[in-house]
Formats: C-alpha cells, structure tokens, sequence
C-alpha cells in the first residue's frame, strides 16, 4: 500500500433570443441564428428543473432566496451558449467569458479589440476590452508550471488564470517565492501577479455522487460520478483516492470494485470498475441523503454555482473562480483544475462537483475547511470521461429511445467535445458552444444550447 493510502481519514475529499453577430472583423464565422422553436439552453441542460436539494444549499451557502436561486441557474445555463457563440466568433481576440450578480443576471465577454464591443453587446453580453488574449494568459500559464520545479513549487503552490482581471496569478507563501517563479518563467510582467497567502492546499485524503467508499480497508474517499465502460459499470473519482489494482467497499462496507487506472500526481483522476452487485445510477447525494440527477457535462463559465457532495461534510455549494489552474501539494503538482469557493475537509476527496444538473468535476484538495469557509479544487470530469473512454452515467442517456437509428456524420455519442469543434450530423455541420460529452438524446440537431449550424 502505497504512503498517500496511510493517513488515518484518507476520506479522500462536489429566454434567451437568437443571436445574430455581425461587423465582428477577422470573425472566424457568425453565429447562426437559434431556431424559433429550439428549447431553451436551461431546459436542455436541465437547469429549469434543478433538485431542491440543490436549491436549498444554494440558498444557505450562496445568501438566495429560492426564487434567486432558480433564476441563477437558468441565467447560467444560458450564459454558456451565448459565450460559446461569442468565443467562435471573435476567435483570436476572445480573452475569456463570466458571470456575475446574485442570479448571473450579467455576462461578461472579454476582446482585445474595442471594435469587438456592438458585436457583443448584440450578442446579449458586455464587453471587456482587455490587454492579453486568453491565448496569451495559457501560454504565461504554461511557462509558469514549466519553471516550477518540485522545490519551488511547494512555495508558490496554485497558479491560475484570472479571466476576470486578464492576468495570471501566482499565489505564493511569500512575495519573494512568487517574484522568484515569475522571474524564472520569463514572463510579461503585466501578465502575472503575485498573491501571498499563507494558504497551503492539500489533498483531503479522508454507486452514487458523494457517497463513502474504502479502499483495502485503510483510506477513505468519497465517489464522484457514476459511469459506464462498454459492459462495465463503475465510477470515477480522484487520482490520490487510490492505484491501479486497489479494491475498494462502499459505504456500506460491502465489496465493491478495483481500481482500473490512476493518476497522481500530474492529474488528480481515477476510475473504479464495479462488480455485478452494484449498478452504476445517475445521481449525486444531495442534501439530507436526496437524489440529485446529473444530466449531463457541460462545462459552467468562471462565477458560476458549483455544489459538492463528500462523504465526510455532504452538500455545500459556492462559485467557481478559475478554470485551468496548476496546484502544488506536498505530493507533486497537478495541472488544469479549477479554483473554487466551495468548503470542503478531509474524507470528502473524490466527491462530486455539480453546476445546475451538469457534472464539472471531482474534489482534488483545498485549503481551509466548513466551518471557517475554504478553498478546493476540483479536477474537471470531461478529462477523465476523455482520458479512459467512460461514458457519464446520466438521466439524458436514459432518455435514448432504444433502437434509435444511429446518425450519419462523424459526431459519435460518448465523445468529449470541446467549444470550437466541428462535426458532421445528418448532413448539417455544427460547431460546438460549450465543453461537454455527447450521448443520450444531446444530439447536435436538438441542442442549440451545446451546438450552433456551421
């Protein structure tokens, strides 16, 4: 058994009209206008029906009334498709996109180029004219984890991009351990900023979202969503839960599965295959013990509400802050995580990430805990869904109608798609608006939401 299993709690740590873009220069491609009568991107992401368990921790964690809450979801669930075309359209110049207000009421886009700004105001957003592409921000970001060795890292733990002040930021133990990584990164000084924070993430060591489960009967960890490989079933959760070839019970104490593969550190990702005696379902614990439906993938913008569900505090909920960020804990580094305000402490690792009905991610570590609030990050699920070919076990792949004939075109359900990919579908080209995994009845032709015509 390897040393990161042997901590005693390793409970192992979750209206919009038709947009017409025009007189955008050196546009990649207009957006196409959504059909009169497609469904709205809140109905196909389900974020009009959101569990009220949710609702609840939203209301609690977040300072919402109910009504606040409902309206925030469906406001971000639009927000992501009206961000999706803008990115598309401006191309080069798109400098990042987020969400703000009590109810996510305002989308902000970011350019590079003023002459962008009717563009986007047309395209239901305001727009910010920034300095640095977002380009530019990944590639400072790139260079940053480059120059962090596995000394200097621990001292300059997380580094992410800040779409909302179009910098990258270094959080560092002390300013000269920030100003040493910058320097040594050889960056634009007016890309990065240093931040001191005495703050030091770790990985909360401690078949349904949130719930318990052990592994070779030492550690504990919490499960993040269920999946299917094939004729398998089983679930993913975090890289540093567990290695290749463990077994697991769940929280019922009872056997459960092995370990199929792991990453840790560089990623924070694993996967369980299950035996015969479980059956992989499409929901996340919520509050009191609730069912909470997971719809599907798409990736929420910076602002958004995220919840999570752990095995050892349950169901909280706050903002995502950043995407794409790097972490250093004691045991390595991990890359392309996301920052956010969500609570979290030891035992809740692993535990499932939720915006609206849409899977984001799985709890990497943190800072902080509960009771005096805290940091976490999560590693995004479409990643791991990608990076071992499981498919989201989800309430729209149970809609499939059995028997459906199958599309001509080279969109294939199960497959992670990134916003900017183009596929063929029944003849018709579509690009994709937001990051998610295609399946169930998500097709191209039905989900203005995820995808605009070509």
């Amino acid at each position: 058994m390897p040393p990161r299993h042997i901590a005693a709690t390793c409970a192992a740590v979750t209206a919009l009209g038709a947009l017409v873009l025009t007189a955008l220069p050196e546009a990649s491609a207009a957006a196409s206008p959504v059909p009169v009568d497609a469904p709205s991107a809140a109905r196909t992401l389900g974020a009009d029906t959101p569990a009220p368990a949710m609702l609840r921790a939203m209301q609690r964690d977040l300072k919402l009334t109910e009504a606040q809450a409902r309206t925030r979801l469906e406001n971000e669930a639009e927000a992501g498709s009206r961000a999706g075309r803008l990115q598309i359209a401006l191309g080069k110049r798109f400098a990042g996109a987020w969400v703000q207000g009590p109810t996510s009421a305002d989308l902000t886009v970011a350019t590079t180029d003023a002459a962008d700004a009717p563009a986007i105001a047309a395209g239901g957003a305001k727009a910010a004219v920034v300095r640095h592409t977002l380009a530019d921000l990944k590639a400072a970001k790139s260079k940053l984890d480059r120059a962090a060795t596995a000394a200097t890292a621990l001292a300059a733990p997380v580094r992410y991009i800040d779409v909302r002040k179009n910098r990258v930021t270094v959080q560092a133990t002390s300013r000269a351990a920030g100003d040493a990584l910058v320097t040594a990164a050889r960056i634009d000084g007016t890309l990065a900023k240093v931040k001191v924070s005495a703050d030091r993430p770790r990985t909360l060591h401690d078949i349904r979202g949130g719930d318990a489960y052990y592994i070779e009967d030492i550690a504990r960890c919490s499960v993040g969503f269920a999946v299917t490989k094939a004729q398998k079933q089983g679930f993913v959760s975090a890289g540093h839960c567990g290695d290749a070839g463990d077994s697991t019970t769940g929280f019922n104490q009872v056997a459960q599965g092995v370990f199929q593969a792991s990453v840790f550190p560089g990623h924070d990702m694993s996967w369980v295959a299950a035996n015969s005696n479980w059956t992989a379902t499409p929901y996340v614990k919520g509050e009191g013990g609730q069912n909470v439906q997971v719809a599907g993938s798409a990736q929420a913008l910076v602002g958004a509400a995220v919840c999570r569900s752990g095995s050892t505090t349950g169901w909280h909920c706050g903002t995502i802050q950043q995407h794409d960020t790097s972490v250093t804990y004691s045991e390595g580094t991990i890359d392309g995580v996301t920052r956010t305000t969500v609570c979290a402490e030891p035992g809740d690792s692993g535990g499932s990430y939720l915006s609206g009905a849409q899977a984001q991610g799985v709890l990497s570590g943190g800072s902080g805990d509960c009771t005096r609030g805290g940091t976490t990050f999560y590693q995004p699920v479409n990643p791991v869904l990608s990076t071992y070919g499981l498919v989201l076990k989800t309430n729209a792949a149970q809609a499939e109608t059995p028997g459906t004939p199958a599309p001509t075109g080279s969109w294939v359900s199960g497959r992670v798609y990134d916003t900017g990919a183009r596929v063929t579908y029944d003849g018709v080209t579509y690009v994709c608006l937001q990051a998610h995994q295609a399946q169930g009845v998500l097709r191209p032709a039905a989900t203005p939401a995820l995808w605009q015509r070509a």
